[in-house]
């Protein structure tokens, strides 16, 4: 039987801090850590210390909620990686998730199709947006120069790779796109 490991976050608004540790504890968790968080905040040296601990198959990491885990949806899509590598089951206590039955292993493929809903999304929006600067871009009389989002497009098409791992658009193109010359692209993808 693998290990239980409580992980709970708790703000420094929080009325009853000792709650979710209660709650963990009583859900039978063999070690219970506890961050004390203000906002979004970025370290959360205790929730390092329970993924150091539930690393082994069939260990459990378990929270009162969904919301204390993850700080923000891809934060948590990125966890759940995580525990899916190392076989590590998740339980939310509150929303009943436990993905070591049939049902709660759905959870994890639900937030792996929301990263790639995520990610078509952007990509979208990186071509509409493209298509909104070259209309915007014809009409000018002088010559066209990138602003700050245009180079920000320009480097998401530069990095975006097609399925086959090699770069979806070349230099050229995206300099077509863009209605510049190749030495601009490159000089704006040189800038850090």
């Amino acid at each position: 039987m693998g290990m239980r490991i409580g992980y709970g976050r708790v703000s420094t608004r929080d009325q009853h801090p000792e709650a979710q540790h209660d709650a963990l504890a009583a859900a039978g968790c063999d070690q219970v850590f506890v961050d004390v968080a203000s906002g979004k905040l970025a370290r959360r040296p205790e929730l390092d210390k329970a993924l150091l601990s539930a690393n082994r198959a069939g260990d459990q990491l378990v929270v009162t909620k969904l919301d204390r885990l993850g700080r923000s949806l891809e934060n948590l899509i990125e966890l759940s990686k995580t525990l899916q590598e190392r076989g590590v089951d998740l339980v939310v206590l509150d929303q009943s998730i436990d993905t070591s039955t049939p049902m709660g292993r759905m959870f994890f493929q639900i937030l792996g199709s929301i990263a790639e809903f995520e990610h078509a999304l952007m990509s979208e929006r990186t071509r509409d947006g493209l298509a909104a600067a070259r209309a915007r871009g014809r009409t000018g009389g002088q010559k066209p120069k990138l602003g700050p989002r245009q180079v920000k497009l320009a480097r998401e098409m530069y990095e975006e790779k097609g399925t086959d791992g090699k770069r979806a658009h070349t230099v050229e193109h995206i300099a077509q796109e863009f209605g510049v010359t190749r030495p601009t692209i490159y000089r704006h993808l040189a800038k850090p």
